[in-house]
């Protein structure tokens, strides 16, 4: 049965619809085509893009998405799945309101080859050209860490989860199946990640299901990092609070190698046995960044110019989301303001103006730490323009403590992105 958090989102959908609709036909029947620009990826940054695109520019920018995906499965409040809080199919939407509201043409299909030269995408069943082209793949892994993890067989095994969709369904299955007294070991990779508090979150969640249902179990998490990365003081506090003796935290312990047959991981100090075993692997601009050639030659990311995300390496490309070499989280709410200004900044090139000097955006990240309370952590970044980057500004702060009111602020959070990036 739909929760009341889909059914709110559904109703703003369809309140919002028809004058969405009517307001970029008239658009279309009076604008001229400035030419195409393509969006590789059609989660929070590319889909964002796309419609804004086309909003801005009056339906007068031809916007191409290609998505393997049918559906968009949202990682932000995946961890909940884990907890038992969510299912799946409350994280999961179809594309058709976005693309029926803004007149997106949408490909789903998979990207083999990008050719910057001649300005062509590839793809399994035909091959698109652009104008400008939008690179929105999110995370890739990576694969020379940790090669005994990457077939899918061993994969059903020992999921990562890190992407939301039927790992984070297998992982449930796992820790329901496994016997009050168990121990789930987790790992967390060295920074910068998709999420910087999702691995401390998910433990949060597994602890809270454990407490429930198998109080006998524990929780051990091995992080790569020389402590947690983000709202350290809230998550050590809760984990002493509301899971006394059942969350383990290492720091400074890195993954080195894993035995699948015994779920049994290495680290530089000891070997540590799990009944059910969630490695996230170590991260890197995901593979359409790699076929353009985005990535820094040292550095896995990829480089841009804030004021338009235009790639530092490639003329006529942008890379907006977690690829982004940016020094800032790696979350929805990122990606989403990255979204908008490289949107803005397109269209105003494509009209022969200049993109706005000075972009400013907001984060907003929330962590639930057991079913009902959240806690957050939020920053203002603006352009600066001496150093060329995006950094911190006042306004923001962190939670003094988790609250069930942060817990509802949560929930309205998701339902209110989903919208914005949706419909």
């Amino acid at each position: 049965m739909m929760n009341t958090n889909r059914r709110d989102f559904l109703k703003t959908v369809t309140a919002a619809s028809l004058m969405l609709a009517q307001s970029v036909a008239f658009a279309m029947a009076r604008k001229p085509p400035m030419g195409r620009v393509v969006v590789i990826g059609g989660g929070y940054a590319g889909t964002t893009a796309a419609k804004y695109l086309r909003m801005w520019s009056l339906g007068g920018i031809e916007v191409v998405v290609v998505e393997r995906a049918s559906q968009f499965v949202s990682c932000p409040m995946s961890n909940l799945v884990l907890g038992g809080v969510k299912s799946i199919h409350d994280l999961t939407f179809g594309y058709d309101l976005v693309k029926k509201h803004h007149g997106i043409k949408w490909v789903q299909d998979e990207v083999t080859a990008i050719d910057t030269a001649s300005k062509t995408v590839k793809m399994n069943r035909g091959e698109l050209t652009y104008d400008r082209l939008i690179v929105a793949p999110g995370v890739d892994f990576s694969d020379d860490q940790l090669p005994e993890l990457q077939s899918p067989k061993v994969q059903q095994l020992i999921p990562h989860a890190w992407k939301a969709g039927w790992q984070t369904v297998n992982l449930r299955q796992q820790l329901e199946a496994m016997r009050d007294g168990g121990v789930f070991v987790m790992s967390v990779p060295k920074a910068p990640y998709r999420c910087p508090p999702g691995p401390y979150e998910r433990a949060c969640q597994v602890a809270s299901y454990f407490k429930a249902h198998k109080p006998n179990s524990k929780v051990i998490v091995l992080d790569a990092n020389l402590e947690v990365t983000s709202k350290k003081g809230l998550f050590m506090k809760a984990w002493a609070e509301l899971y006394p003796g059942m969350v383990e935290y290492r720091p400074d312990h890195a993954v080195l190698s894993v035995d699948v047959t015994t779920r049994t991981v290495r680290t530089e100090f000891d070997k540590i046995k799990a009944d059910v075993l969630n490695v996230i692997p170590p991260q890197r601009a995901g593979k359409p960044a790699q076929m353009a050639d985005l990535l820094e030659p040292d550095y896995p990311w990829c480089e841009v110019d804030f004021l338009t995300y235009e790639s530092k390496r490639v003329p006529f490309v942008h890379v907006i989301g977690d690829s982004v070499a940016s020094g800032l989280p790696k979350s929805a709410h990122v990606a989403t303001s990255q979204a908008r200004i490289c949107a803005s900044a397109i269209v105003e090139i494509m009209q022969g103006g200049e993109p706005d000097p000075m972009p400013v955006f907001a984060n907003t990240c929330y962590s639930f730490v057991d079913d009902k309370q959240a806690m957050h952590v939020a920053n203002v970044f603006r352009y600066d323009a001496a150093k060329k980057i995006m950094v911190p500004t006042e306004g923001g702060g962190v939670s003094a403590k988790p609250s069930e009111q942060e817990g509802a602020y949560a929930m309205s959070w998701a339902n209110n992105i989903w919208s914005d990036v949706l419909t």
